[in-house]
């Protein structure tokens, strides 16, 4: 399993247009074969009147994960991003992860 997150630091005043923004996006990640789940995550406000957000994608294997980074899909749901850059502070940040455990509910 691997997941991939991007960490975006949004000004309180872009909050509700970057929120909208997600909430109202065709991410096209149904489509694709490895694609497990989606979050996006709402985090702290931050003292300077910033709030941390994160998009949080499970797959099921870190090459599933980099066929969709390659795919129409990918291009066609991120097609607009770089107009959007405006409702965050720089550019957001990469993690990737490989998952090594793994305890769910029963």
């Amino acid at each position: 399993m691997f997941i991939a997150m991007n960490r975006f630091t949004v000004a309180k005043e872009n909050e509700d247009a970057f929120e909208a923004l997600w909430l109202g996006r065709d991410s096209h990640l149904k489509t694709m074969d490895g694609f497990v789940e989606f979050h996006m995550l709402k985090g702290p406000e931050a003292g300077d009147g910033t709030r941390l957000y994160a998009s949080h994608t499970i797959w099921s294997s870190e090459e599933t994960f980099r066929a969709w980074t390659r795919s129409g899909a990918f291009r066609a749901a991120h097609k607009d991003a770089g107009s959007t850059a405006k409702l965050h502070v720089g550019s957001p940040t990469f993690e990737g992860f490989s998952v090594i455990q793994e305890i769910a509910a029963d």
